[in-house]
């Protein structure tokens, strides 16, 4: 079978993509922006990228045409498929008829941390022998690869709630049918397509709905969002986790960056874990990753093992480099609550030394402002902030950081960012970069200006 998919450089349709072609189809795609990494990576897969929206792309017609969400309609490629009536999909609901329909699929949903939990189960599957498959929104470091067919019935997905495609305005995981499901968190979030938290918490429940009596749901022991989902009506065996838990999956003796601690079950010890890691969100990501490996058959010692060795995926409180004694990290921070808990964590791990936090608010729903009146208190734990507020931003940054008085600095201007935290940084420095984009090379050009 022929597949072209449109938008196949995004991480998601560029994992369906390299499925695909280990089921044995041949791919072919096309993006707005076609570059490195993700061009490179589909082109070692033999996968064909076409750059712009010709519909020359399209001629000779391929089987099926896989549609990504960000495309909409007024493309010329989508107007082309929708006129000639070529047969077409969304990555989504592919990946369910083709892929998924026979897997035992173990998937992660949540406002934050799905990347996460995502690469962790994956990872004590594959240290405990079971070989599984996954299409995770980032690359988990253990792996080096964002999808991986697998060689067992087990599949992990990152379970998105954000809209399937222009055609299908149901969340993106309802499509996956899992059997073991982590409900990690839930807030409001995406609000360029959600008008409330009470229509995310529809879209949960609709998720809930399709896992089967016999699957297992991982939820929190403390989340008034998740229990009002599971209020709707439930129909699977749950099991609660949360640090300091005495029902279900909990944590004891946690160090303070959360980088030691003791897994518990039912009240009882069953283990201890050191690992690289840092924050109580992480300890939280861990209990639920243990949980739904459990359900697969993996006893929580190989578990332990695994997670003490779990590398997370890039871009998620990543190290990109470290010059004369001051530290650069990336962060794929796109909402206030975790720009909280990744500054909590990682104030807990350096102590006293000084954090710089460098903040891209990209995403739609920060672009949108809608809850740039969070931002402030979020970043509570730096010691320095410099803001990146470009001319098309939404809201009056200047106006919304003003608490921070002295301590923040706003610019329109990535470059101005960079040799305004260059004057400043010294050795010890915490320089925490967070955006969901690529916020114009900084990480490097920090880098190269310190040297």
């Amino acid at each position: 079978m022929h597949i072209h998919i449109l938008g196949i450089c995004g991480t998601f349709m560029g994992g369906i993509a390299q499925l695909a072609v280990a089921l044995g189809h041949r791919v072919t795609g096309s993006d707005a922006n076609v570059y490195p990494p993700m061009s490179t990576q589909l082109e070692a897969a033999g996968i064909g990228l076409c750059e712009g929206w010709d519909v020359a792309h399209l001629d000779p017609a391929p089987d099926i045409v896989v549609i990504g969400n960000a495309m909409s309609r007024g493309n010329p490629l989508v107007e082309y498929v929708l006129e000639r009536g070529l047969r077409y999909a969304s990555g989504p609901q592919w990946l369910a008829e083709h892929l998924l329909a026979d897997r035992w699929v173990l998937a992660a949903a949540g406002t934050h941390g799905k990347t996460t939990v995502s690469g962790m189960i994956a990872w004590i599957l594959e240290c405990a022998d079971l070989q599984p498959g996954f299409l995770i929104g980032g690359v988990p470091l253990n792996f080096g690869v964002s999808a991986r067919l697998g060689n067992s019935p087990f599949f992990v997905v990152e379970a998105d709630e954000y809209d399937t495609a222009f055609f299908d305005k149901r969340s993106k995981f309802v499509h996956y049918h899992a059997r073991t499901l982590v409900m990690n968190n839930l807030e409001f979030d995406h609000a360029d397509i959600f008008d409330d938290l009470g229509m995310i918490q529809r879209q949960f429940h609709h998720l809930v709905r399709t896992v089967p009596g016999n699957g297992l749901i991982v939820t929190p022991s403390d989340s008034v969002a998740l229990d009002a989902v599971l209020d709707m009506g439930c129909w699977t065996p749950l099991e609660r986790f949360g640090v300091m838990a005495e029902r279900g999956w909990g944590a004891r003796d946690v160090a303070p960056d959360g980088g030691t601690f003791e897994v518990t079950f039912d009240g009882r010890t069953r283990g201890r874990l050191s690992w690289g890691l840092t924050g109580l969100h992480n300890v939280n990501n861990a209990l639920a990753a243990l949980a739904a490996s459990r359900h697969a058959g993996v006893p929580i010692g190989i578990g332990l093992e695994a997670l003490a060795t779990f590398r997370n995926a890039r871009r998620r409180m990543e190290v990109v480099g470290e010059v004369d004694g001051v530290r650069v990290y990336d962060d794929f921070a796109h909402h206030p609550s975790a720009i909280a808990a990744t500054l909590h964590g990682l104030r807990a791990h350096v102590g006293g030394r000084r954090i710089i936090a460098i903040l891209d608010p990209r995403s739609n729903t920060m672009r949108m402002g809608a809850m740039a009146d969070r931002l402030p208190d979020s970043l509570a734990d730096a010691d320095r902030v410099f803001v990146h507020a470009p001319d098309d931003l939404d809201w009056d940054a200047s106006a919304v950081f003003r608490p921070l008085g002295e301590r923040v600095e706003v610019l329109g201007d990535v470059d101005a960012i960079v040799t305004a935290v260059a004057a400043i940084a010294r050795s010890g420095d915490q320089l925490l970069v967070m955006s969901n984009g690529g916020f114009g090379g900084i990480h490097q050009k920090l880098l190269d200006v310190l040297m």
